[in-house]
């Protein structure tokens, strides 16, 4: 069974409680399948990066397999560009919080349409399609994710974690990564030394130097250039980065070893 998702932001929790883990957040028009259920609570796997976890069933819409193919077969290039931006329904006049990464399916000059229902939005808030991959644009977008407070499993504006900032800053350069950084690590192309990293590559940590025994990838960041990373720790912040990894900008110590970088897109211009 299919369904989508017709609320701002849900949260994806470990166990089927409300108490449970936040693992992840699924956003206004992402889709899943729903592969057991409880009480109350639907487990699903999100269709767009293979997450797993369980949702409130009154947060999720089953679909039926026709409105299925139609909607994943709807033209859904166009996406939320800014932090925040609002739609309104043309049905009802309600208004909904949109927060950056949401795909608009059948955008078309300020309207876009889910499920037979037609939505208005401000064309300045949308990408219609993914954007150029060059340092003026990317400056330009990432200024906005500044001091976005972090959150475990989140995705949206109120609240980052480290891989969720990663996965919606490069989703609006088109390109699709997976949910968790020990999972993005292994896609794009490896990048030998910091010297040779542009802005956008994907710089990966571990906490070795906290815990010797644990090398697990356990954080991101986007690189601005060989020797500044913007990265959510705390909230969304730019440091500085060498070769060992991130110097803290209050106390000038390493707080995150650098492991690995890796390229997803070619910078332009």
């Amino acid at each position: 069974m299919k369904a989508i998702v017709l609320h701002s932001v849900v949260p994806v929790r470990s166990q089927p409680s409300e108490g449970a883990e936040q693992e992840t957040q699924l956003l206004f028009g992402e889709t899943c399948s729903i592969t057991d259920e409880v009480p109350r609570w639907y487990k699903i796997v999100n269709d767009y990066d293979g997450q797993t976890g369980w949702v409130d069933f009154k947060m999720i819409t089953k679909m039926s397999d026709e409105e299925y193919e139609q909607y994943t077969a709807s033209d859904l290039t166009a996406m939320v560009k800014m932090p925040m931006a609002y739609a309104v329904s043309e049905g009802n006049g309600q208004t909904f919080p949109l927060t950056a990464g949401t795909r608009l399916s059948n955008y078309k000059e300020g309207r876009f349409e889910v499920l037979g229902s037609v939505f208005r939005i401000d064309p300045q808030m949308v990408a219609e399609k993914p954007l150029e991959l060059t340092k003026d644009n990317f400056m330009q977008l990432i200024r906005y994710f500044l001091n976005i407070p972090y959150l475990w499993g989140g995705k949206n504006c109120m609240g980052l974690d480290c891989s969720g900032l990663s996965g919606i800053v490069l989703s609006l350069f088109g390109c699709k990564l997976l949910r968790n950084a020990r999972e993005q690590v292994n896609q794009g192309t490896e990048v030998g030394f910091l010297s040779e990293a542009q802005c956008g590559d994907l710089v990966f940590f571990d906490h070795q130097s906290r815990d010797p025994e644990d090398t697990r990838i356990s954080h991101v960041g986007i690189l601005l250039s060989p020797d500044t990373v913007i990265h959510c720790s705390g909230r969304v912040k730019v440091e500085r980065i060498d070769s060992n990894g991130i110097i803290n900008t209050e106390t000038g110590q390493y707080s995150h070893d650098l492991r690995a970088i890796r390229r997803y897109l070619e910078l332009k211009g």
